[in-house]
């Protein structure tokens, strides 16, 4: 694997220094923390010699994508199970769940409440008996092996940082690097999701302390932007030509910003931010602005 730049962003203080890691710069279809997490169980998948991988997603899921790209590209089929059956006849104006189909991925979609109890043993017994014997990737990704695949994102050189910052989804992704950090190191996690329940999660997984979760740059919620996010993302391009996407990256890089803007940090730290990939979800977010006549994300030179 190629090395992973790490950039320094442009601030109007030099009370702090920022750095990013260009997670997204990993592979151009397996972005960011998917590319970890899916590492590790690929393998896995590979020696219980199964064929087919099954996991679950969203409409403009980043792992719903990658997932798809992984099985062409590794030689397994891939289904996706998909929040939304009002999303079937929908595949074509959806950026995401297209080019999944053109990777080679089945859909099966359900209903908002039957997707509340995908991981009940008699849903997967379902599934199993419908298409077979299949490898299952939880959603997101997240289980023991991509928590082992994001304890490689840090590297011996970031022994620099005071601060490592990601944002949150499922979890696994801080979990890794709470692991990796060294004792004089501290991990902030922004959700971009509502809710204080990602620490439990989290705690299956993470085997140190010096972390902590900061929930108020949701933006509303999971997939909720407003103007102010979507100015900031493309403001932040300008300024460093580093694209961020809107459900996840972007929301902690506002969060940090506002942070140091609040004085959070001591003076003299020296922070990093880990980009974990997912532009391709800025397409479908496109589709959602302008039907909400808001200003587009742009992110091109």
């Amino acid at each position: 694997m190629q090395e992973i730049p790490t950039q320094k962003i442009q601030l109007s203080t030099n009370k702090v220094s920022v750095f990013i890691r260009r997670e997204d710069l990993i592979h151009p279809f397996i972005s960011g923390n998917k590319f970890r997490k899916l590492k590790y169980n690929l393998q896995q998948a590979k020696s219980e010699n199964q064929e087919t991988l099954l996991t679950f997603g969203g409409a403009f899921s980043n792992h719903i994508a990658a997932t798809a790209f992984a099985g062409k590209e590794y030689g397994f089929k891939t289904i996706g199970i998909i929040r939304g059956d009002e999303l079937r006849d929908k595949i074509s104006e959806n950026p995401t769940l297209q080019f999944a189909q053109e990777c080679g991925m089945q859909f099966k979609f359900i209903t908002r409440e039957a997707y509340r109890h995908k991981t009940e043993a008699h849903i997967l017994d379902n599934l199993k008996h419908e298409f077979g014997s299949f490898y299952l990737v939880p959603e997101g990704g997240t289980n023991e092996f991509a928590v082992k695949g994001c304890e490689e994102i840090l590297t011996k050189e970031d022994v620099q940082f005071d601060f490592v910052c990601c944002a949150v989804g499922t979890g696994g992704t801080i979990s890794g690097i709470i692991n990796s950090i060294l004792p004089h190191q501290k991990v902030l996690g922004f959700p971009a999701l509502k809710g204080d329940f990602l620490k439990e999660d989290i705690r299956k997984f993470a085997q140190k302390d010096n972390w902590e979760i900061i929930t108020k740059y949701h933006f509303g919620g999971y997939g909720k932007v407003n103007s102010e996010l979507i100015t900031f993302i493309n403001q932040f391009y300008a300024e460093n030509k580093i694209p961020l996407d809107s459900i996840y990256t972007a929301k902690m890089v506002f969060g940090v910003m506002d942070l140091i803007n609040k004085n959070y940090f001591p003076e003299h730290s020296k922070i990093l931010l880990i980009h974990t990939g997912g532009i391709q979800g800025n397409a479908g977010m496109n589709l959602k602005l302008k039907a909400k006549k808001l200003p587009l994300i742009d992110c091109n030179d």
